[in-house]
């Protein structure tokens, strides 16, 4: 099966001349601090940041929050960040009348700005974008202990061995299942006493809960994140598994993560 290529919403929305610059003032300047690359990372590019915005984006277009002036001539989104002030924060753009050869974006990214930047007062403080709404049935965000977690070994293994610690993906079947099945009855009676272990994601256009297995005895940190989601009012189940990038990713969407065990 071929890998589906991924396309870039916020880019056909709109042209960005100068983005890592733009991008590097979000997080270093404009923003409350917090990590934007994975602790790994060699080229400190700020990753996460821009998975951040392009899904929020995506998000606030299906809500229709994306506001316009009139003829379209500006455009403005709530990025769902805050200042250190806590005032909200925009990304403002502005028709592009002249497009460069081969572009065909309707705007141009102009600027990341704060609530009482004359701009954005001056162009939408008569409608001032709404940030991305997650929270449709809040009791999503949290595991219910009274519920049972059934997960589906044979497609989490069949379909997410490489997502597994590399001594595993050697591993034979049994010997797979018996790790994976120790790590799961493992979290189960961690996350019921504890329900703060599991952490909201989002993906697919639908909450889901994170819980982190250990494979690896002694690695201070889980080697795989099992994904559950609500079958009905009495069941999770669980059909995949991520990296540690991958769950990050998903769950900045919502909040910052406050776990201890999901960290970039």
């Amino acid at each position: 099966m071929t890998k589906k290529q991924f396309r870039s919403e916020l880019f056909g929305f709109a042209y960005f001349p100068n983005y890592e610059s733009s991008i590097t003032f979000l997080a270093n300047t404009l923003a409350d601090k917090e990590a934007w690359n994975f602790s790994d990372t060699i080229v400190r590019n700020n990753s996460i940041l821009k998975n951040y915005l392009e899904f929020t984006f995506r998000k606030l277009q299906q809500e229709k929050k994306i506001i316009f002036t009139g003829g379209n001539k500006f455009a403005c989104f709530n990025t769902g960040l805050v200042t250190e002030n806590l005032e909200d924060i925009f990304a403002f753009f502005e028709e592009y009348k002249n497009p460069g050869k081969g572009l065909t974006t309707p705007f141009r990214f102009k600027a990341f700005l704060k609530k009482s930047d004359n701009t954005i007062l001056q162009h939408f403080s008569h409608s001032i974008p709404d940030i991305a709404d997650f929270f449709d049935k809040p009791e999503l965000l949290i595991f219910n202990p009274k519920c049972d977690l059934i997960p589906d070994l044979d497609h989490i293994i069949g379909d997410n061995l490489s997502r597994f610690p590399p001594h595993l993906q050697k591993a034979d079947d049994a010997e797979l299942r018996r790790q994976l099945v120790g790590a799961i009855e493992e979290v189960k009676k961690r996350v019921r006493p504890n329900y703060k272990i599991a952490v909201p994601q989002y993906y697919d256009n639908k909450i889901q809960l994170l819980l982190p297995l250990c494979l690896t005895s002694g690695s201070p940190n889980p080697d795989l994140i099992l994904v559950i989601h609500k079958l009905n009012d009495t069941t999770y189940t669980a059909r995949t598994c991520l990296t540690l990038k991958l769950a990050y990713n998903n769950a900045r969407l919502i909040v910052k993560p406050q776990s201890n065990w999901l960290k970039p």
